[in-house]
């Protein structure tokens, strides 16, 4: 038996096989017992840590039912390399160290050798249960743990960077993936940084290394107000960094790039570069396909410009500093990357980087094996594209931010209303209706305003937002007729059709969704409302295969949430009902002002026979949407097409406690 801690609980058979894990609080209990070790811990101090509020004997006696499920579930796998031994005063959980991967973390990290080390950083997936909602005192007590095993890992990764050569590349990847976790949960750390920084150096990306430490002085000076160490500058030679931060002479007569001259509507520009090929001269051929299939697919993305792959390989094999292609082709943004190769397997990595200011936008490493090359040149086209999409998003969102008030004009009121779509809160979504509706007054025949208007008001109504859910719905519907021509725009289209879907007409909502991807066939969004729609027909295991997809074009979107909800509800139609509910407690631990999710942990918790969680679900929920009602929710017009579902959801949520009406 395995147990794995770091990013959430995962139990696994000596096989690799998933094991069903126990209950919540025994699987709490056994997650706390495998950081404790064979140490243990004290009857008593467990039961105050996990039942405070019951009186010893009740305490006792649900410390003995936790432990005997943890046993049953330690039984059924059968090789006895786990198990439980306490007596009247104590309990611990007896295991090799190589079935704990907090216990072998800490093993590795104690050897000073570079293999053993990348070893360890390989283990460490997240912080200590990161995906799992934690209930006070609970939450407190592994949390001290959490930032315990976090410092440690912050160590590794800097020892490391310190260690590996140019040719000990599972070392550097190893590195570098343990680096990129712990900034994506801590953008401040800046012992991460410095690692990167070393390891693009050891790549000889002088580049990537001057952007790595103003991406650290960035968030050094947001998060925590300070500059970054005498030890993380020292790092670039101070020649490199005056010519990083030296201004560009620009003659009066030289015309602005575009990104200073933008107009309403506008597009952003974008070059893919030619890759650093960090192999032989062999896969050459492989490094300049990727090039070509990630300029093609970006190029079917609507809402880019992107410059035809001829213009940049001019570049190829020179060394070129990005802000000077943004000024010769007049790009905001250029995709950089690099490809190695080792054994049978392939790594690429790739970034976005902004060509005005030389910051890192996203980045991301893909790996995959070479028996099918062009297929696995395929997806990461793919991939990139529809990763890059929100990311060029989220930078024009900010480049609207920067803008007075009085330059605002439809283009960027619709850009500014971006990150309040995302269904998190009402009051979010009326801001982006109250911007939206501003860029309309300005342009009525601003397709896409109308239709992300729409997407709006069928927010409203389907998250409960309003008293008036039919009055929303009608608006909606409004929006979307008024908003015109918009078949060469996905993004509009995936709008009115997301909305469409909403007011309960599937098969509009189809027409709109298939034509986005017609024209955008990486759009995550369009994918996973394509999704939706098949669940609301019925067609489960489609929606699971569109989540899906969704998911892997694009896992840090800011509807990622949505995504991951919508494939718990094809799992828990299909039921599988613990699965659904580890994707619940994991989008709630990570967004936990996303009402619906409340919802839908609640109705699921129940229909698994977990009345604790349900009941705990649904006060959440009361406490946040007083005025939540089973019928008001049952009548949502998405439920018109799958009436027996949602019959067995009312139900659920009646065990839970939760008002009819």
């Amino acid at each position: 038996m395995l147990i794995r801690l770091f990013g959430g609980l995962d139990l696994l058979s000596s096989t690799g096989e998933t094991i069903h894990p126990p209950a919540r609080k025994a699987s709490l209990l056994l997650a706390a017992l495998a950081v404790l070790g064979e140490k243990g811990a004290r009857r008593e101090a467990l039961c105050e840590l996990f039942w405070p509020h019951r009186g010893e004997p009740q305490a006792r006696g649900s410390l003995r039912q936790a432990l005997a499920a943890i046993r049953q579930v330690v039984a059924e796998v059968g090789d006895g390399s786990v198990r439980i031994e306490g007596d009247t005063e104590t309990v611990r959980l007896v295991a090799d160290s190589l079935k704990v991967d907090v216990q072998l973390f800490e093993g590795l990290i104690r050897r000073q050798d570079a293999e053993y080390l990348a070893a360890a950083a390989e283990l460490y997936q997240g912080d200590l249960l990161a995906t799992m909602a934690l209930p006070e005192p609970l939450d407190q007590w592994f949390r001290s743990h959490q930032q315990a095993l976090r410092d440690k890992a912050l160590v590794l990764c800097e020892q490391l960077s310190q260690l590996v050569s140019r040719e000990q590349g599972m070392a550097v990847g190893a590195c570098e993936g343990l680096a990129q976790r712990l900034l994506a949960t801590d953008p401040a750390a800046e012992e991460a940084h410095r690692a990167l920084i070393r390891l693009h150096q050891l790549q000889g990306r002088t580049n990537a290394a001057l952007q790595q430490l103003e991406r650290c002085k960035e968030a050094l000076l947001r998060d925590l107000g300070v500059e970054p160490e005498d030890q993380t500058r020292e790092l670039i030679p101070s020649q490199s960094q005056m010519r990083l931060a030296a201004p560009q002479p620009q003659p009066a007569d030289i015309a602005l790039p575009v990104w200073a001259t933008r107009r309403d509507k506008d597009q952003p520009s974008i070059v893919v570069m030619p890759f650093d090929n960090l192999s032989g001269e062999g896969d050459e051929y492989f490094v300049d396909g990727v090039v070509e299939e990630i300029t093609a697919a970006l190029s079917r993305v609507r809402d880019f410009f992107v410059i035809a792959r001829q213009s940049a390989f001019t570049y190829k094999g020179r060394f070129i500093d990005v802000q000077e292609v943004g000024r010769d082709l007049g790009v905001n943004y250029v995709v950089e990357g690099t490809v190695r190769r080792g054994g049978d397997r392939l790594r690429i990595s790739v970034q976005l980087v902004d060509a005005m200011t030389r910051t890192q936008l996203w980045s991301e490493r893909f790996e995959g094996a070479i028996e099918d090359i062009f297929e696995f040149q395929d997806r990461i086209a793919a991939q990139v594209a529809g990763a890059i999409h929100p990311a060029i998003r989220s930078a024009e969102i900010e480049l609207a931010k920067r803008k007075p008030p009085t330059s605002l004009r439809a283009y960027d009121l619709v850009m500014r209303a971006y990150p309040n779509l995302w269904g998190r809160r009402k009051d979010a979504n009326n801001q982006a209706i109250e911007l939206l509706q501003k860029a309309i007054a300005i342009d009525p025949s601003y397709g896409r305003a109308q239709a992300l208007l729409a997407w709006c008001h069928a927010s409203n109504a389907s998250y409960l937002w309003t008293e008036q859910p039919e009055r929303e719905l009608d608006q909606a519907r409004g929006a979307v007729e008024a908003a015109g021509s918009i078949s060469d725009d996905p993004a509009a289209l995936t709008a009115a059709g997301a909305a469409m879907s909403m007011c309960g007409d599937q098969e509009r909502a189809t027409t709109f969704i298939e034509k986005a991807l017609t024209l955008d066939p990486n759009n995550a969004w369009a994918w996973a409302r394509h999704g939706w729609i098949a669940l609301y027909k019925g067609d489960d295991t489609r929606a699971t295969e569109r989540f899906q997809r969704a998911m892997t074009l694009s896992p840090m979107d800011p509807l990622a949430f949505n995504m991951r909800l919508g494939m718990a509800t094809s799992l828990a139609k299909a039921g599988s009902f613990s699965q659904a509910i580890a994707i619940a407690r994991e989008v709630i631990a990570g967004h936990p002002d996303i009402i619906m999710s409340y919802r839908y942990l609640a109705a699921w918790s129940a229909m698994s026979g977990d009345l604790e969680t349900a009941r705990w679900a649904a006060q959440k929920l009361v406490a946040a949407q007083p005025d939540f009602t089973i019928k008001q929710y049952r009548s949502l017009p998405f439920f018109r097409h799958m009436p027996e579902w949602a019959d067995r959801v009312a139900e659920a949520l009646r065990l839970t406690g939760l008002p009819e009406r």
